[in-house]
């Protein structure tokens, strides 16, 4: 009785939601479904499963509300470790000294000094 009344109420909520809204709801669901559905007693996350979620939290209000199999502050983590990852990536320096000069111009040098 309880579950009838729980998906009775769920439903009339989604009557007032928006399209875009469902839509984002069914891929997270589905998404969760189909990584606990890979087996094992602890769901394996891959890159793409957690890059799925970052954008998830951006892209819709609702996402903390659906998820079941991590916490969202687990979420927040990864999108600041993305985050994090990405500007050390742009700030990383190249290879370290001065370029190498090419072989003509050293010989161009020495023939301009004597």
């Amino acid at each position: 009785m309880r579950a009838a009344f729980i998906a009775l109420a769920t439903s009339m909520g989604a009557l007032l939601r928006s399209r875009a809204s469902l839509q984002l709801e069914t891929l997270a669901l589905r998404h969760q479904l189909a990584v606990l559905q890979g087996g094992g007693q602890r769901p394996r996350l891959k890159p793409a499963d957690r890059l799925l979620w970052v954008w998830l939290s951006r892209a819709w209000s609702g996402w903390h509300d659906v998820l079941l199999f991590v916490k969202p502050s687990t979420i927040i983590s990864w999108q600041r470790k993305r985050f994090r990852d990405h500007w050390t990536r742009l700030s990383r320096p190249g290879t370290p000294g001065r370029p190498r000069i090419a072989p003509e111009i050293r010989e161009l040098i020495r023939r301009m000094s004597r």
